[in-house]
């Protein structure tokens, strides 16, 4: 969760009502900035008009577009309304900052073909550039056509092309303006002709259709402009025959039914029909055991195997008094807990253990002495854990998560970078390199180490792919080399975790954080969270592509687990959901009917009764362990999985 959020939150139910007689006041009250303008901002507690020497911060919820620094000097990156909150002691006071749209510069427009085939549309690729240099997004370009008789072109700019001829089309905003000339010539194509690698299948399997455009003589067009659409019958008929279709050739249904897909270019077009069945892929899941955590809300959690050969989990506790939780899950059923550290801190965010199982890392945010740092545990005997070291150094503005991989320790700092920290030797660890963005107002959620390479998940910048022993971009832990990132519009990449599929595509699964109704953190609050996970191909590292998607109505995600082809997913008020990955992926994955099973775990006994929030979910010698803030740690079972049915059929 965002640290600054949910402790401003916390404090927000925990003040007594007479300091809200206080008020921050803020000059300029009206804060106007333009693009590149940087601003000092004086901000003050007032109570009965008395100034209090009370200090004040202020927080820019688009750190992308708007940043502040703890002098409170504003600066603006991009144009639009932003929110910033103001907090002093408890005391709270949300504004508005205005970040004028710079004049418009330029209308870039892309390269257009030689020659078009009359009868066949294009669409105008075009961008509007300010005096910034930035692109103006959802701007409102008129466009118009010096001879519609030749070609017309609407107000989206795709141009519909009607017989041979030359003529200019010119786009204009602001009174700037740019022209280009469209050739158009006789269209030779007569007919299409429309191949599939199938013609049924189950809702959420991909196919690939392939178009041919020919002339008289059965020659290929091989610049024809081929456009795909679809036409689906559900099989029930309360249901629309929803799907998704690349213009590339790809498709996918959501629901069974019949579906018609056609390959058109101006008047020739050429169709397939396809037959659609339900994935089928739902099972049963139950509940098997429960380690009650009823005092405090319970975070992250991880399950390994000890020396010993029993199986054990470490939990962490939120808001509290900085205690971790160590457990026996041997036995599923009879979750024990069964030893307990606790360290300078309200909150021990994120817990892990080394792949030799003997060493533990503990988070820690909130300490008395802002030494938010991370603490090595000796778990060799999980009964009798022991402190071996504290690291602090360049972690005081607070550790929310760290990752173990071959003796190093990936932890946050500040939420704003990480450091890679050896601890080779645990009782004396150092650092040995760290990894930042450059962006302006950048932020780090989470990092994620599989096969050398560290996943970091960082809010507005998207997912980022650094090589730290790897050798892809000739990366070490010493030197950590960035070679691909994705970011997602909504600004809300909270998680990331890589997914070799079986077909040979390479993804990424991003998650959202968002708590779009609030966050009540204290003992009794309900909560629904709100964001879904992006998934990401980047099996053409230069160009990642988002490709599908996982939402859950009214829930938000957090964090997850994939083993097998399957999606272990915490769903905060949603509980966890058991989603099948097999195959290609496309489109809308629920949808499709890919979500195998789903547990809520309510716990009448809980921190808050029978809310369930649930932080993430891993799979452990075939058991799902889940950790929920409000009632601490599960375990449930799938049933065995149901033979699988036939995926794509060929003629």
């Amino acid at each position: 969760m965002k640290s600054i959020r949910t402790i401003v939150l916390a404090l927000l139910f925990t003040l007594p009502a007479s300091i809200f007689a206080q008020k921050i006041v803020i000059e300029p009250e009206n804060i106007v900035l333009e693009v590149g303008e940087s601003k000092k901002i004086t901000a003050y507690v007032e109570k009965d008009g008395k100034k209090l020497d009370t200090p004040v911060r202020l927080f820019s919820r688009a750190r992308k577009s708007l940043s502040i620094d703890a002098d409170l000097v504003m600066k603006a990156f991009k144009p639009g309304s932003f929110d910033v909150i103001a907090i002093a002691a408890g005391v709270r006071s949300d504004l508005k900052v205005t970040v004028n749209f710079p004049p418009i510069q330029e209308i870039k427009i892309d390269a257009i073909p030689n020659k078009i085939y009359a009868g066949t549309p294009i669409t105008l690729k075009y961008e509007v550039i300010d005096k910034a240099g930035l692109t103006r997004e959802n701007a409102q370009v008129e466009f118009s056509s010096k001879n519609e008789s030749i070609a017309t072109i609407n107000s989206f700019g795709i141009i519909n092309t009607v017989k041979p001829g030359k003529v200019s089309i010119t786009a204009k905003i602001e009174g700037v303006v740019n022209t280009v000339n469209l050739n158009v010539v006789k269209n030779p194509i007569t007919r299409i002709e429309l191949t599939a690698d199938g013609n049924q299948a189950r809702t959420g399997d991909v196919f690939h259709f392939s178009a041919k455009a020919l002339d008289a003589k059965g020659r290929t067009v091989d610049d024809a402009p081929i456009y795909y659409s679809f036409y689906g019958v559900s099989d029930n008929v309360s249901q629309s025959a929803s799907g998704l279709i690349k213009q590339d050739g790809r498709f996918v249904a959501d629901e069974a039914g019949t579906y018609t897909v056609t390959a058109s270019c101006g008047v020739a077009s050429a169709s397939k029909t396809l037959k659609i069945s339900p994935r089928e892929v739902t099972r049963k899941i139950e509940m098997v055991g429960h380690g009650s955590v009823n005092d405090r809300h319970t975070s992250d959690f991880w399950v390994w195997e000890g020396v010993d050969g029993r199986d054990y989990a470490v939990t962490g506790t939120w808001g509290a008094d900085g205690t971790a939780f160590f457990w026996d899950v041997t036995d599923p059923a009879n979750i024990t807990k069964i030893d307990s550290v606790k360290v300078d801190a309200r909150t021990v965010n994120d817990v892990k253990i080394s792949e030799d199982g003997t060493i533990c890392v503990i988070s820690r945010e909130g300490a008395s002495n802002r030494k938010n740092g991370l603490v090595i545990i000796d778990v060799k005997n999980p009964r009798d854990v022991e402190i071996i070291s504290r690291f602090d150094e360049n972690l005081t503005g607070g550790v929310h998560n760290v990752f173990i991989y071959e003796d190093h320790v990936y932890a946050l700092s500040g939420g704003q970078k990480y450091y890679i920290i050896n601890i080779e030797d645990p009782k004396n660890p150092y650092a040995v390199s760290k990894f930042e963005l450059d962006t302006p107002g950048h932020s780090i959620h989470d990092v994620w180490v599989v096969d050398g390479i560290a996943y970091s998940s960082n809010w507005s910048d998207g997912v980022q792919l650094v090589d730290v022993g790897n050798g892809i971009a000739g990366g070490s832990v010493k030197n950590p080399k960035q070679f691909a990132s994705y970011a997602y519009p909504n600004n809300a990449n909270h998680a990331a975790f890589p997914y070799r599929s079986k077909t040979g595509k390479f993804y990424v699964i991003g998650g959202d954080e968002i708590f779009p109704y609030g966050l009540n953190t204290g003992k009794g609050g309900v909560n629904m969270a709100g964001g879904y996970l992006h998934v990401i191909d980047f099996t053409d590292l230069d160009n990642p592509e988002e490709i599908a998607r996982f939402e859950v109505p009214y829930a938000g995600s957090h964090n997850y687990w994939i083993e097998d082809d399957i999606l272990y997913v915490a769903f905060y008020n949603g509980g966890v959901r058991v989603v099948d990955l097999s195959g290609e992926l496309m489109g809308d994955l629920r949808k499709q009917g890919r979500e195998i099973a789903w547990i809520i775990p309510n716990d009448g006994n809980g921190y808050t009764a029978n809310a369930p929030f649930t932080w993430g979910a891993q799979l452990y010698k075939g058991h799902i362990f889940y950790s929920d803030w409000n009632s601490g740690l599960w375990s449930a079972k799938l049933e065995p999985e149901k033979p699988k049915e036939t995926k794509i059929q060929s003629k």
